[in-house]
């Protein structure tokens, strides 16, 4: 036995937040993210991991978006990032951004940058949308 394998089996496991017996938040094997938070390392790592879920969930649900070139596939992933998936029957999620989806399928940029800021969300985000909006149409990084 080590000390890693003593704090494993004492702390748990736990893949979602909690609060602890004295009341502070805590995940993994108790980790206290209230006294010592995430590491810029943790932070980036989970970012890497994130960012690949959120790609394969719009390959899963938009399969027509591994056509588009990268950066305007990459604002449908940063979008499902965000605001998460959705489903196609709701009006939260990127699947909930129809008319925009259906434009960029039709390969009509400057109406699918139209209707992204034409939404609730581009108020909410501000220059995030503005530049995901502009990748949208020029299919350049912004």
């Amino acid at each position: 036995m080590t000390l890693i394998d003593q704090l494993r089996r004492d702390e748990g496991l736990r893949l979602t937040p909690y609060r602890d017996s004295v009341g502070k938040l805590t995940i993994g094997f108790g980790r206290n993210l209230d006294a010592k938070g995430i590491s810029r390392g943790e932070a980036e790592v989970m970012l890497e991991h994130d960012a690949a879920d959120a790609a394969a969930e719009v390959d899963g649900a938009l399969p027509w978006s591994g056509s588009l070139d990268d950066a305007r596939r990459a604002v449908l992933v940063n979008l499902c990032f965000n605001v998460g998936i959705g489903v196609a029957a709701s009006a939260t999620g990127l699947l909930g951004f129809k008319k925009m989806l259906a434009a960029i399928q039709t390969g009509d940029y400057d109406r699918a940058a139209a209707e992204l800021m034409d939404s609730r969300y581009a108020t909410q985000v501000g220059p995030r949308a503005y530049r995901l909006a502009r990748q949208l149409q020029t299919g350049e990084w912004q």
